[in-house]
């Protein structure tokens, strides 16, 4: 593999980074033939940010007027992109506080909380609960894993409904997590209306 002088590879790790904000210093440093403390000294002679801010950043520009469910901050991984009613892609990083100490395996319910939390920030009212879900864990998650999940809205209808939320959890190309969640979700005025009834 190609080895660039100090000043062209820079430049290249500089477009590598601009056209995909989410690429890991690790996968920089097996791009560059590198190691990873020669892509964080890259990374700071540039001033390009970390992974994580740099995800922050651009949920920050892109998703925090669209996210109308729940706070962003309490999504469970890092919302990369989303379509309301339509479909959402999160990532999760697997670390030590996130796995048994005895095996380096997730636990189960962290990976649950990425896929529930994303399927309820892809509904676009203020009110949405989770009312049922199904959930498969296809193979176990590892310490330094990065598992992306994807939501697709298959069915919706009316302002007061259960909307189904599909989930697939990847590691790789490999599916970790299958869920279903039901959604039940009204608009702020459903919400209000209810709200009454139960006052009255």
């Amino acid at each position: 593999m190609k080895k660039y002088p100090k000043k062209e590879r820079q430049a290249k790790l500089q477009e590598v980074i601009d056209a995909n904000p989410f690429i890991t210093d690790d996968e920089l440093a097996k791009t560059f033939n590198v190691s990873v403390q020669t892509v964080r000294l890259d990374r700071v002679a540039l001033s390009i940010p970390e992974l994580r801010e740099r995800i922050k950043h651009v949920a920050s520009e892109n998703f925090t007027d669209s996210v109308k469910s729940l706070p962003l901050e309490e999504v469970i991984g890092e919302i990369i992109d989303i379509k309301l009613n339509e479909s959402a892609i999160s990532i999760f990083d697997v670390k030590e506080e996130h796995v048994f100490k005895r095996n380096h395996i997730a636990r189960g319910h962290h990976l649950f909380a990425q896929a529930n939390s994303l399927a309820t920030a892809v509904i676009p009212n203020e009110l949405a609960l989770t009312t049922q879900a199904t959930v498969r864990f296809v193979r176990q998650v590892k310490l330094n894993e990065r598992v992306v999940s994807k939501a697709l809205v298959r069915k919706q209808t009316g302002e007061r409904a259960i909307t189904i939320v599909d989930v697939r959890s990847y590691v790789g190309d490999e599916v970790v997590l299958k869920g279903k969640f039901e959604m039940y979700h009204a608009t702020e005025k459903v919400k209000r209306t209810d709200e009454n009834e139960n006052s009255n």
